[in-house]
């Protein structure tokens, strides 16, 4: 029975994809589920399944070609015997290789167990940095990281004394540079500046580090602090988590912090969903999940949709000092910067702290200046002084 493989229903913002990569040729043996071909949007890479068990017995859209919802990519013969015949030999290779990996996972602790079999990692090629070589978290993302980038790096191959090489862009760096221009021309963009002493933020990292990694399983990062205060900070400024909707002001009742993450095909902006309702632990857990997908390439259109602020961090680049262009149609982002012992004065002494360059970016059509420096005073006052985002003063 021949089967025809389409493209799925694309989101309405998305017009068409391009085919990346068939993963399969004609003749090859495939299983039902099994990732036939990557398809590239302006905002995501979609994995298209094999509906059935069976032979691919055609391609009809090669790799490059631009399609839309439903187009037919190829056939899919089901049910074959030369799919049941091939399936066949290699059994006693399978079992061995699935009892090995049992072994292996059975070793893993629930949160990593869970992380290996979402994104379909295969755990003989993680090395383990835990107690007595046992796999983390932090672990399995890395690999995924490395992977993706050793997918992602373009292949460049230079000839004669002046060479040049022209690559086309992909489609999320074509869509980036159209929203970046489209801010740039439709928004009254302002940037101001502060500094912040992390002296406070890293002494309770210092001292709670070990016991927090141990209850939560993750590590406990300078992100989540940002976030809490960010979140804080805009309960006391509704403007910086409003946008503008033509002639309109939408304010938000809510807090969706997006985190610009940057990967291999381009930068994206994943969303915490209801900031104000997450610990410092629900922070750093949901964060990593969606950095590992994001350079997986397997965040869902869902989870970087909508957002009402958007954090970035260009600091863990090496970044001394940026002017982050907004989110559209966020009319504020907050930019972090390297942390860099440098001398302040304290008490009329000169001291040694760790600070860090904030910029915030505003749509001066909706933000005053007063405001946006207010904004960004009180994130440097809740940072300095973390009780402060406890006792909400």
């Amino acid at each position: 029975m021949s089967i025809e493989i389409k493209v799925p229903v694309l989101p309405e913002s998305v017009a068409d994809a391009t085919i990346v990569t068939w993963h399969k040729k004609p003749g090859d043996v495939v299983k039902r589920d099994e990732n036939l071909v990557d398809l590239e949007t302006d905002k995501v890479v979609l994995e298209v399944p094999a509906p059935e068990d069976g032979v691919l017995t055609e391609i009809l859209q090669a790799e490059g070609s631009t399609v839309t919802s439903n187009a037919i990519l190829g056939i899919l013969t089901a049910g074959s015997v030369q799919a049941s015949s091939a399936e066949a030999k290699p059994t006693a290779k399978s079992e061995s290789k699935t009892t090995g990996t049992e072994k292996t996972t059975a070793d893993l602790s629930p949160s990593v167990r869970r992380l290996v079999g979402e994104h379909e990692v295969d755990v003989s090629q993680v090395k383990g940095s835990g107690k007595d070589g046992r796999i983390t978290k932090e672990d399995v993302r890395n690999s995924m990281s490395q992977t993706s980038s050793a997918k992602a790096e373009p292949q460049l191959a230079f000839t004669g004394s002046r060479p040049e090489q022209r690559v086309p862009m992909n489609r999320m760096r074509v869509r980036i540079a159209e929203r970046l221009l489209e801010v740039k021309q439709t928004t009254a963009m302002l940037t101001t500046f502060n500094e912040v002493n992390l002296q406070a933020v890293m002494n309770l990292r210092s001292q709670y580090k070990d016991s927090f990694e141990k209850k939560h399983g993750v590590k406990l990062g300078f992100m989540s602090f940002f976030t809490k205060a960010a979140v804080e900070a805009l309960k006391r400024f509704p403007a910086v988590n409003a946008s503008i909707d033509g002639n309109e002001v939408v304010y938000h009742g809510y807090y969706d912090i997006g985190i610009a993450v940057s990967t291999e095909r381009g930068l994206v902006v994943p969303v915490l969903r209801d900031a104000d309702n997450l610990g410092l632990a629900g922070i750093e857990k949901n964060l990593g999940d969606y950095a590992a997908k994001a350079r997986a390439g397997k965040l869902s259109m869902e989870e970087m949709t909508g957002g009402t602020f958007t954090i970035t961090n260009g600091g863990v680049f090496g970044s001394l000092l940026s002017t982050p262009i907004l989110n559209s149609p966020q009319t504020a982002i907050l930019g972090m910067h390297k942390i860099q012992e440098r001398p302040v004065a304290e008490n009329g002494q000169v001291v040694i702290r760790p600070m860090m360059y904030l910029a915030l970016s505003y749509d001066h059509r909706l933000i005053d200046g007063k405001e946006s420096v207010q904004f960004l005073v009180t994130i440097k006052e809740l940072l300095e002084d973390p009780a402060r985002m406890l006792l909400d003063i």
